[in-house]
Parts: C-alpha cells; structure tokens; sequence
C-alpha cells in the first residue's frame, strides 16, 4: 500500500513583502505556535509609534524593530548629548549633536531593512499628539516629562490606541498599559501631575543605565502582546520593577469614577497641557546670564547632594544640600543675599520656596540651574 504523503505546511502570502527575505530573519518567530506566520504577518502589517528615542527608547525600537514590525515612527526633537550614552543604545560618540529621530530611525533600518521607519524630529505636544497617534496602531510613551506622558495618554485614549507606558528613575521602572473600552488610563492611576519640582528627573537624580534597556525590553514586550493578540498585557495593572534589589512587583488599579479622562463626567475631552502650576514663581528669578553679576552682591547657594558637587563647584560658593536644608537653616544669615541654584533648577526651586517660607526675603533663584550656567562657561567644568 502506497503511504499518502505528509500534508504540506501552509505556504505564506504571496504578497507578504517580508517572507522572500524573511523567513530565516524571522525563523525563530515561526517556530512558536502563539506566533508562526499568522503572528508575523501581523507584525509586518502594524504600525507603532515610539514617543521618545531616549534610555526607554533605544531598547524598544531595537527590539520592536528585530521583531519585524512593519513600521516606526519616532518622536523625539532632542540632539544626542553625551552624557546620553550611558543609557540610551542606540547612539555613538559620533551621533552627538545629531537628531535623536533621524539617528534613530537610520538604525532601525540598518537593524531590520524591512521595518519601515519614520523620523519625526519635532515635540510630541498637544498640538499635533492626535494627529500623529491616528497614523498609528500601538503608542509606546517612551517620556520622560510628567506633561508628556498626559498627552500621551489623552491622545491615545480618544483615538483608541494602546498605550504601552514607562518610566525609570535611579534603580526604579514602571510599565503599564492603558488601552480604552479594556482598563483604565493613566489619570486614574495619577490624576494630577506632581507640583512643579517637587519630583526630581533622571537629569536631576540619576538612572542606573541597564534599568533602561531591562524597562524598555519590558516595554517593547507588552507592545508585542498587543499587536500580535497573545498573552496577558499589564492592563489594569503596574509592573514595579526593582534592579537594586533583582525584584518585581505588581500593582493593580482600576479605572476611577471621577477620573477626567473616563471616568462617569470626564471633563477631558480634548488633548491639554498638562500644567502642574500655572502661577508666577512666588520668588525673585534669575538666568544664567545674569548670575554674575549678582554673584557681586549677593553669595550662591548651592542645594546639590554631595554625590552631585563632583562635577564642579563655582568659587565661592556655600555647599547645603537641600535635603540638609531644614536642619541647618541656623547656619544661614538672613540679612545676606543668597542665589539659590541646584543642577537644572528642580532643587533649588524648592530650597528658594523654603527659605522664603522661613522668613528670608533677600534670595533669588538661578533658573534652569547650574547646567544652563555651565553652557555659557566652557571654562566651567560641569556636567
């Protein structure tokens, strides 16, 4: 008896633009059931915006891009610095002073020729946040701005797009999802954004630069469950992760009645601003330009940590850590003249408001801070 051949496995698409060129890139991809050729087609055929080509970023495109997603769009309006590369992969020493999105998407193309991908060199606000998400199918918020992440989430939300948030600071990484008519958003796990300094960035308070890739990986991988529809995506819930102590945890949330966004009477109905204190500044401010010459009058106030006055001290200057501030306000002379500055103006924002409060009426604020001060000082050796 003649024996009856083995079925033939499905053959791809013929018009698949992925599967001449594809099938040994992607081998690994089509050997897992949840994926196969079905999965990659999918892959090939989404479109994911990438809000932010930074520390979260970088791991993110390369991956989502290594995965064969059909195309990029990446949003960012920054320059590579150098003090970028620790964390963010994706550049050289060469690509400093260059477009972060042009970078970039050059990578992506390099990496993967069959992920299309677009360079938006321009800020995400909430002028064009809507625009930009409809174009796409899954948003990733790859920010690192408060103001940001509620455009972001905002635009996504009323253009019923995922989005797959993030954020990393010092040792610590969030990921979540927040996808309309599935779970709640963002305003409902933060309804307001924080007052203005009161939480410091990873530019003021440092990030531990393999935290980016591990969160961004972790990013990428939830963008993946949602284009290809397989596994259970972090809705509702707030993955901590921890790279100090080699731990995650996760939180539930869900979605708050009196949220603006969705809840039963948003009030947010179309994508704002986000601003956390839209008032005057209740203190005296300078710039960098002007510090000089009030440095003639007056003695600069230095609220850094210890770990951050490594990177430069002004002459003259009075070394008090912010956090040491409330104890050691006796040390101070009210009578004197003091500017206030930290590293980008956070700190030193809040050190000025306390010291007011404390009674002192002859201090001023260094705007933008030291760094800003430095940019016009070569001979000022900061970071």
């Amino acid at each position: 008896m003649k024996s009856t051949p083995a079925q033939a496995p499905p053959r791809p698409h013929a018009q698949s633009a992925w599967v001449p060129q594809g099938l040994r890139r992607y081998s690994r991809h089509l050997l897992i059931p949840e994926v196969g050729v079905a999965g990659q087609e999918r892959l090939a055929r989404a479109r994911v915006l990438c809000v932010g080509a930074g520390g979260l970023g970088s791991p993110a495109l390369q991956y989502l891009a290594a995965a064969g997603v059909g195309r990029i769009g990446i949003v960012d309006d920054d320059v590579v610095d150098e003090s970028n590369l620790q964390r963010q992969t994706l550049y050289a020493t060469g690509d400093i002073g260059k477009r972060k999105a042009e970078i970039a998407a050059q990578r992506v193309r390099e990496l993967n020729p069959l992920t299309a991908a677009d360079a938006i060199a321009v800020r995400f606000d909430a002028s064009n946040a809507r625009e930009l998400v409809r174009l796409y199918d899954v948003v990733l918020d790859c920010t690192d701005r408060f103001e940001t992440r509620y455009i972001v989430n905002d635009a996504s939300w009323l253009e019923g797009k995922p989005d797959v948030y993030a954020s990393i600071f010092r040792f610590d990484g969030q990921v979540s999802v927040f996808w309309r008519d599935h779970g709640p958003c963002y305003r409902c796990l933060f309804s307001q954004a924080p007052p203005a300094g009161s939480v410091p960035t990873c530019a003021e308070g440092g990030v531990l630069g393999v935290l980016a890739g591990i969160t961004g990986a972790f990013q990428a991988n939830e963008a993946l469950k949602v284009v290809l529809g397989i596994g259970e995506p972090l809705l509702a819930r707030l993955l901590l992760i921890d790279a100090l102590g080699a731990r995650t945890r996760e939180v539930g949330f869900g979605r708050e009645p009196d949220c603006a966004l969705c809840g039963e009477r948003p009030s947010v109905t179309e994508v704002a601003a986000e601003v956390a204190d839209v008032s005057a500044p209740e203190f005296e401010e300078i710039d960098s330009a002007q510090l000089d010459e009030a440095l003639r009058d007056a003695v600069l106030l230095d609220v850094r940590e210890p770990h951050e006055v490594v990177f430069g001290v002004l002459e003259g200057a009075l070394h008090m850590p912010a956090s040491d501030l409330p104890e050691r306000l006796h040390e101070l002379d009210s009578a004197k003249s003091y500017v206030v500055a930290c590293r980008i103006g956070q700190k030193s924002a809040w050190a000025t408001r306390f010291l007011r409060d404390a009674g002192f009426r002859r201090v001023q604020h260094l705007r933008d801070g030291l760094l800003a001060y430095a940019a016009l000082h070569p001979d000022f050796e900061f970071f």
